[in-house]
């Protein structure tokens, strides 16, 4: 039970963070930034052109986007400049959370197989 605990914690932990990815439009965006790979950013306008969506709309998953560290902004005079950021704390917290859940079904699998052969 300690194990399943600890999954508890980490999945709280890192709750924010999966509620960004899970969104589409949000997801579009990553994509978008993901196909442009420029340190330089693109801007919102960029973005709208990419995804579709409202320069509100763009603006407002943005926001979620770096509040979780997905991204970062950078000015130049009056433009502002989104890009991916190269901090991956919370990517790892999600592949650490990904290896334990994979830990616990392994082993929950091998008593599952004990048991059954013990049926036969």
């Amino acid at each position: 039970m300690e194990g399943l605990e600890q999954l508890k914690k980490e999945f709280n932990d890192i709750s924010d963070f999966l509620i960004a990815l899970g969104d589409e439009k949000r997801q579009s965006i990553i994509i978008t930034l993901l196909q442009h790979n420029s340190c330089k950013g693109l801007r919102v306008i960029d973005l709208t052109d990419a995804t579709q969506l409202s320069r509100p709309a763009v603006s407002h998953h943005l926001k979620i986007l770096k509040q979780v560290g997905l991204i970062e902004m950078r000015s130049e005079g009056t433009k502002n400049y989104y890009f991916l950021s190269h901090k991956t704390t919370e990517i790892d917290k999600l592949k650490k959370l990904l290896n334990h859940v994979t830990t616990i079904i392994e082993k929950s699998e091998g008593k599952n197989e004990e048991n059954f052969s013990s049926f036969n």
